[in-house]
C-alpha cells in the first residue's frame, strides 16, 4: 500500500511499501490526528488579537472619516511594505495579473489530502467550475483560470526505499490529472514536497510534464526538511530564496527550450521562517512567483498570517487556501471571494483544499 502524507495535519505517516496506491492516507488527520506533535496553523500566528468589525468608521483628530481595516485589508499597509512590488512587464502569454487562478488542491489517491481527491473525478470537476462562478460573480473584471494543484510528491513519515521521506507520483497518476485538467480547460500545477531530497535533484524529474505551455509548479517549505533532518510532520521546513531562486531559473530554461509563455511558481508559506531572505528571490519575466497564504483556521487569523507573512515581505503576486474543513472545524464559517477580495494586494491565486 502507498501512504501519502499532505499539509492540512503535520504529521505523515509511514510508508510500509512501494506497491501503488491502493490506499493514501493525508494531512486532514492521520490515523490519530491528537497524536501530531505539531501545533495547528493558528498557534503560529504572530498577531493573536480580537477581530475587528469590517469596515468600522471613526473620526480622525482632522475630523476626516477614515477606514479601519481588518487585519491584511489595509491599502496603506501594503502600500508601506512597498506594494505594488516593481516586476518585469508580462510576456506574452501570461496568466497574472490579467486572470485570477482558482484551484482545487490534493491527490486522486486520496479522499482526505484536498479536493482534488476527496470527490469522485466528475463531481470533483463540477464542484471546481461552481467556484470558479463564485469569483467570477465576485470579481467580474478579472477572468478566471482554473487549475488543478496536484501533489504530485509527498512528503513521508518514514524514508522508504530511498531514504529521503518522499513518495514520487507515478507518470500515470500525473498523466490522469493532467487529462482531467484538459477536459475542462484548466491548467495542471505539480507541487513537490521534498522531505530530506534537494529541490535540485527532484524537479527535473517533472521536465517531461512541464515542458507543457498548461503546467506550472508548486513547492512546499513545509516539507523542505533537508538541513533539519527531521522527519516530515515533527518539524516545519524551510526554503531560502535560493531555493526558490533556483526553482524560478529552472522553469526560465523550459520556458526558453520549449518557447512556452511564462510558467507560474507557488510558494506556500504559513510562518514566519517558512520563507527566508525573500527580499533576495529574483523576479523574471519567464516566471510568476505567487507567494501563498497556507495557513488554517478562523477568518481572522488567515487575515492576519496573510497580513504578517505576505503582504509584509512583497515579493510578486500572493495567494490564499481556503480549507473546506479545517477552516471550519471549531465552527468559524468558510471565507467567502467577497472576503477574501478585501485583502490588500488581492489575491491573484486561490486554492481550495
Amino acid at each position: 500500500m502507498l501512504f501519502v502524507a499532505g499539509c492540512q495535519d503535520r504529521k505523515p505517516p509511514s510508508l510500509p511499501s512501494s506497491n501503488v496506491a491502493q490506499q493514501v492516507m493525508s494531512s486532514t488527520g492521520f490515523p490519530s490526528p491528537s497524536s501530531s506533535k505539531i501545533a495547528p496553523f493558528e498557534h503560529h500566528s504572530t498577531v493573536l488579537g480580537t477581530e475587528l468589525a469590517p469596515l468600522q468608521m471613526y473620526s480622525s483628530a482632522k475630523g476626516r472619516v477614515k477606514i479601519k481595516y481588518n487585519s491584511g485589508e489595509d491599502p496603506e499597509f501594503a502600500a508601506r511594505k512597498g506594494w505594488p512590488k516593481k516586476h518585469p512587464a508580462p510576456l506574452p502569454g501570461a496568466i497574472l495579473p490579467q486572470k485570477r487562478i482558482v484551484a482545487y488542491y490534493g491527490n486522486p489517491l486520496s479522499k482526505r489530502m484536498g479536493a482534488l481527491g476527496e470527490f469522485p473525478k466528475d463531481e470533483m470537476l463540477r464542484r471546481l467550475k461552481a467556484e470558479v462562478a463564485k469569483w467570477e460573480k465576485a470579481d467580474p473584471a478579472t477572468p478566471v483560470q482554473p487549475a488543478l494543484h496536484l501533489i504530485a510528491v509527498v512528503a513521508q513519515g518514514e524514508p522508504g526505499k530511498s531514504g529521503k521521506y518522499r513518495m514520487v507520483m507515478p507518470d500515470e497518476i500525473v498523466n490522469q490529472v493532467y487529462g482531467w485538467a484538459k477536459e475542462i480547460g484548466a491548467i495542471l500545477f505539480i507541487d513537490i514536497q521534498t522531505g530530506h531530497d534537494d529541490i535540485r535533484a527532484v524537479l527535473p524529474r517533472f521536465e517531461h510534464i512541464l515542458k507543457n505551455p498548461d503546467v506550472h509548479l508548486g513547492i512546499d517549505p513545509e516539507f523542505n526538511l533537508i538541513s533539519s533532518l527531521a522527519k516530515p510532520g515533527k518539524k516545519i521546513g524551510t526554503y531560502d530564496a535560493a531555493d526558490i531562486n533556483y526553482a524560478s531559473g529552472y522553469l526560465k530554461e523550459l520556458v526558453n527550450k520549449y518557447q512556452l509563455p511564462p510558467k507560474v511558481l507557488v510558494v506556500h508559506r504559513f510562518t514566519r521562517n517558512g520563507v527566508t531572505n525573500a527580499d533576495k528571490i529574483v523576479l523574471r519575466p519567464e516566471v510568476q512567483v505567487v507567494m501563498h497564504m497556507d495557513g488554517w483556521g478562523a477568518p481572522w487569523l488567515k487575515r492576519d498570517s496573510y497580513k504578517d507573512y505576505i503582504v509584509a515581505e512583497p515579493v510578486q503576486f500572493t495567494g490564499f487556501k481556503l480549507f473546506y474543513h479545517n477552516d471550519t472545524k471549531k465552527g468559524d464559517p468558510l471565507m467567502l471571494p467577497q472576503d477574501v477580495l478585501k485583502l490588500n494586494p488581492k489575491p491573484l491565486y486561490i486554492q481550495y483544499q
